[in-house]
């Protein structure tokens, strides 16, 4: 039934966007004007679009909050936890040995002052 209502949704949408281009522009939007001799420019065609302009928005409108509540109500699936760890399957993190350092050589130790970084001098 959703999947339904959606592509009815989808339809009204992509109708609505098709009526809504093939008006004339009253205000002379994006500075074009259509020719009074244009294929629609009676005026029983001009109030056919604006008809049907606003009735395809509400039902646009319609669908969306039908929609949303249908969405909102439908029972919603559990979060999948088939791949959820427990802790007692969890293997226990084991922090890796230190490198062994070679006899007769001293670890690196840092210098006391900043004199290693060269924008201190």
């Amino acid at each position: 039934m959703f999947a339904f209502l959606l592509v009815i949704h989808a339809i009204i949408a992509a109708t609505l966007v098709t009526v809504i281009l093939m008006q004339r522009s009253e205000g002379g939007g994006l500075g074009m004007g259509g020719s009074p001799s244009g294929l629609m420019s009676a005026r029983g065609a001009a109030d056919f679009l604006s008809r049907a302009t606003a009735v395809l928005a509400t039902a646009f409108v319609g669908f969306s909050i039908l929609l949303a509540v249908l969405a909102a109500t439908r029972g919603a699936p559990a979060i999948d936890t088939s791949l959820a760890r427990t802790p007692a399957t969890q293997a226990p993190i084991t922090q890796p040995a230190p490198a062994p350092v070679p006899t007769g050589a001293s670890p690196a130790q840092a210098p006391a002052d900043n004199s290693a970084v060269p924008l201190a001098r």
